[in-house]
């Protein structure tokens, strides 16, 4: 039972995103597409455990999920006049599983998308309900990233979709004038959901893969839709070039490898192509946004053949420019340890304590862990270890912990200590 209930656990993480998507365009109901969801996967595991896993899981648990929605609009007389259309899309799912999931829109969660991001909500409310809906994300993982209560994360969820009922919010991609002032929003939350993926905010795994090419796909959608915007080819560039690097963030032993210690061989070169392509299309637009910056910082590390060729340099004057366009502690944060691996560590560590004493980054595990690299690289060991115990404390992902530790017992920390 416990394997089966990993599998289930398995296709939720690679599927709900795409499943969800299919119910709220047909119930045009967050809440009741959540609850059909949720109960289609509680019969999964049910129905399962005595006649297998079928061949395509995530079209049976669809099918099961649509017909729990007839259910539902039976039973609730606000809800009969959907009943028909509901029995008319999902009835083919009951003849054949395989033929509904081919013919499901494949462009539905883009539209889901668009309308967790329409400008009625607020930005937070946007990310928040996309990664929770889209990116598969539960409730408490997105608190953390928001460095929010568990609470008043569940409730800004709430009002967000019934701020979407209640505004009889559509489910469309909007027409082309009214794309740009949702575009913002829209590049920012897949770029929030390839970073989850990236670089899981807890669990025993350091990289979602699921939620990375999920983003790629839809960031590809996105450029298809609205070609002329340099910003959406900077953006799928920064996640192709980032991606590329995926089979070398982890050793074989689960430990963190960190970018100046890995294996660029093994780098992806065919993603690594395709981003460096995107990237120089992008820039020469003249118009550079914050993706296509950082796009550019990612090119110069994949086309450094070791970590010792890299321009530190040009990484640090390219978060110069970013930081005008992006003031972020994260982006200044960067800016300091480019500046530090370009020679100056000292004047790099001036810059992370800078940082630190405007408390907007005590929360961070990062801002930590970089400070304590730079210290354990100026030999100041005992302020290393503190700063990362701090880092320790607040990062809830194994393998960042594994490697946190390793770097501890690297400078003699002892066992109670760690």
């Amino acid at each position: 039972m416990d394997e089966l209930r990993a599998t289930v656990d398995t296709i939720f993480r690679q599927e709900s995103g795409r499943i969800i998507a299919s119910l709220i365009r047909l119930s045009r109901s967050f809440d009741l597409a959540e609850e059909a969801m949720q109960d289609a996967f509680a019969a999964a595991l049910a129905h399962w455990s005595t006649t297998g896993v079928p061949a395509n899981p995530s079209a049976w648990i669809t099918a099961v999920a649509q017909h729990k929605l007839i259910d539902y609009a039976r039973r609730e007389q606000t809800r009969r006049n959907h009943q028909d259309q509901l029995r008319y899309e999902t009835k083919d799912a009951t003849l054949d599983a395989q033929a509904e999931s081919e013919m499901s829109c494949e462009d539905d969660r883009l539209r889901l998308i668009f309308t967790c991001c329409h400008p009625a909500l607020n930005e937070d409310a946007q990310i928040a309900l996309t990664l929770r809906t889209l990116g598969g994300l539960t409730t408490t993982e997105i608190a953390r990233a928001f460095l929010l209560p568990e609470s008043t994360l569940a409730q800004r969820l709430v009002r967000a979709k019934r701020k979407i009922q209640q505004a009889r919010i559509p489910y469309v991609v909007p027409a082309s004038g009214a794309l740009p002032e949702r575009l913002c929003a829209v590049q920012a939350v897949l770029y929030l959901i390839f970073n989850e993926g990236y670089s899981a905010s807890s669990g025993d795994n350091l990289i979602r893969r699921e939620l990375c090419i999920e983003a790629i796909r839809l960031a590809r959608t996105l450029c298809e839709l609205v070609p002329a915007v340099p910003e959406n080819e900077g953006l799928l560039a920064l996640m192709l070039l980032h991606d590329s690097r995926r089979e070398t963030r982890v050793n074989n032993n689960g430990e963190l490898v960190i970018l100046e210690e890995q294996d660029r061989t093994r780098w992806d070169k065919a993603e690594i192509e395709e981003g460096l392509d995107l990237t120089k299309r992008a820039l020469s637009r003249h118009d550079p946004g914050p993706y296509q910056l950082q796009a550019a910082i990612a090119a110069v590390h994949a086309e450094s053949a070791t970590s010792g060729q890299t321009d530190w340099r040009q990484v640090a004057a390219l978060y110069k420019e970013l930081m005008i366009r992006q003031p972020s502690a994260t982006v200044f944060l960067n800016h300091a340890v480019a500046v530090a691996m370009s020679g100056g560590v000292e004047q790099g560590l001036d810059l992370v304590d800078g940082l630190g004493a405007s408390g907007a980054l005590d929360s961070y595990h990062l801002y930590y862990a970089a400070r304590a690299d730079l210290l354990r690289r100026l030999s100041r060991r005992e302020e290393a270890l503190i700063a990362y115990r701090r880092a320790l404390s607040l990062t809830a992902n194994a393998v960042e912990r594994r490697y946190l530790r390793r770097r501890m017992n690297e400078l003699g920390a002892t066992h109670n200590a760690i």
